[in-house]
């Protein structure tokens, strides 16, 4: 499948990585957590993650006929992987590595993709470095290209889940 060019450039990725910051301090703080303490979990929820995003779009589901999701249950899917991503990249200190990322033209199938997005969460999971972390941000990226998301579509759907996460913290998430 070919894909459009949209950058993540027309994201304010600064704006993101402090909104998170702001978010993940939050937590830790109301539930005595260390950062250290939740990267497995997190890099955890960033492939069970990306796993509900796959299943809204059903793209594997080979023996199916019924279609995807509609675009905002796929988008809200993705942008909770987004939260994930820039988590983990504040735990590392790893935020400048991925500020002048662009997604890579992709040949591939959505579910082509959608195994590397896994493949390079498990790379960075064992290496934690920043190629890693590059490399697996830029496919996750990749991925809502291919989905049909623009940098600024998942900037303003990161915004409005950040309220929603801020919410559920408030009612005892």
């Amino acid at each position: 499948m070919k894909y459009q060019k949209a950058g993540i450039r027309t994201m304010n990725l600064h704006k993101l990585f402090s909104m998170q910051a702001a978010l993940d301090a939050h937590i830790e703080e109301q539930h005595g957590i260390k950062k250290e303490d939740v990267m497995e979990k997190k890099v955890l929820a960033l492939l069970v993650e990306t796993g509900e995003l796959a299943n809204e779009t059903r793209t594997f589901k080979f023996w199916s006929v019924k279609g995807p999701s509609d675009r905002e249950t796929i988008l809200e899917e993705y942008v909770d992987g987004i939260h994930f991503l820039l988590s983990l990249g504040i735990s590392l200190n790893l935020e400048d590595t991925v500020l002048d990322l662009e997604p890579k033209q992709s040949e591939s199938s959505l579910t082509s993709q959608f195994l590397e997005v896994y493949a390079k969460i498990q790379d960075f999971r064992k290496q934690l470095s920043n190629e890693a972390y590059r490399e697996m941000f830029q496919s996750f990226i990749s991925l809502g290209v291919m989905l049909g998301f623009s940098g600024q579509d998942i900037e303003e759907a990161y915004l409005s889940k950040n309220e929603v996460n801020y919410d559920r913290q408030k009612q005892g998430y």
